[in-house]
């Protein structure tokens, strides 16, 4: 990664963010442009592009990552289900070079997405 994704820019305390969790790892808040009631982006602190990036290496944090998604839900109250969803590339529909999960709630979410 060359220059300063957003997602870097507010880990890094240089662009401010509703935040709903934190810890060593990852840094949990609320989409901008949410596309549900409640629609919050889970990303990690290293700097990963997405989940094809993700190594051997990466193992423990991916799994901290899907881990603290339960950590969010039951933080912000999600007692009837929520969709977790990593975009991954373009045709994926990444838009920031940062892996980030969404967690949405809040409404009935139909499928297939998209």
């Amino acid at each position: 990664m060359s220059a300063k994704t957003i997602f870097k820019k507010i880990i890094d305390g240089d662009i401010k963010a509703n935040v709903v969790y934190e810890d060593d790892l990852c840094l949990a808040f609320h989409d901008v442009s949410p596309q549900a009631p409640i629609h919050v982006l889970l990303i990690p602190k290293k700097e990963v592009v997405n989940v094809a990036d993700l190594t051997a290496q990466d193992e423990a944090l991916a799994g901290h990552l899907l881990l603290t998604v339960n950590k969010v839900a039951e933080k912000l109250g999600i007692s009837n289900g929520y969709r977790v969803v990593a975009n991954c590339g373009l045709d994926g529909g990444q838009s920031v070079d940062h892996l980030h999960l969404h967690i949405l709630a809040g409404r009935p979410l139909t499928w297939p997405p998209g």
